[in-house]
């Protein structure tokens, strides 16, 4: 089954081993990135691992992605800097760069096979401060994160992760092809809560809920994809 058919189901089964993809961001001690084109790297890497030529059904990657789709889409966000950074590029997977911020999605493993140069990088740490976006980029698809809810950088680079996936089913075949030649851009934005309560109830949006594993509640609604 081709992967995006297997996101739009959703339908999985209980899984008997834990998988989860991880999620490489570089913070590096002098200038690190800003807060908000971190996330969006974060999310446009994350889908572009889905839709990458080598997940398609014969492709190399395929049969580990569709084993991970196939259960819950976890992700798991760790921090890298200088040597660290440069050994998880010979890992499989994708780094996607925004505005000077990068992030590399790898291909999903076994939590109990995650590669060492991985398994070693720190999960805490990876917050940063809140910063002021600027214009939503031309062909851009707007992420929506919840005002209300607290979330690390880390937490939250899943989390707009998921949501990138969770809405590339709902696109065209034209609309698929100019969201890639854009390297998957995503604009992710804060709104107020009263826009978040109407975004919300609308009925073309795609929304993440957390099983509440780290940092939320079980059932809290994350990120809005538009």
């Amino acid at each position: 089954m081709k992967i995006l058919d297997l996101i739009a189901s959703r339908n999985y089964a209980e899984e008997s081993e834990v998988r989860a993809m991880p999620m490489v961001l570089r913070i590096e001690r002098v200038d690190p990135p800003s807060r908000t084109a971190l996330l969006e790297a974060a999310a446009a890497s994350a889908v572009a691992v889905c839709l990458d030529p080598r997940a398609d059904v014969d492709g190399e990657w395929h049969e580990a992605v569709r084993a991970w789709v196939a259960g819950r889409i976890r992700k798991v966000s760790r921090r890298a800097r200088g040597v660290q950074w440069d050994a998880v590029q010979e890992l499989p997977g994708v780094t996607v760069t925004v505005d000077g911020a990068s992030v590399r999605s790898l291909l999903p493993v076994l939590v109990s096979e995650t590669p060492r140069e991985v398994a070693k990088l720190q999960i805490s740490g990876s917050d940063l401060p809140v910063d002021e976006p600027g214009p939503v980029p031309e062909g851009a698809r707007l992420l929506y994160v919840n005002p209300r809810v607290e979330m690390s950088a880390g937490k939250l680079a899943a989390q707009v992760g998921h949501a990138s996936m969770l809405l590339a089913p709902y696109l065209s075949a034209v609309e698929l092809k100019a969201w890639a030649d854009l390297d998957y851009r995503c604009a992710v934005r804060t709104p107020s809560v009263a826009e978040w309560d109407s975004l919300i109830h609308r009925g073309d949006v795609v929304a993440v809920r957390d099983a509440g594993f780290t940092e939320v509640e079980p059932g809290t609604t994350t990120v809005l994809a538009v």
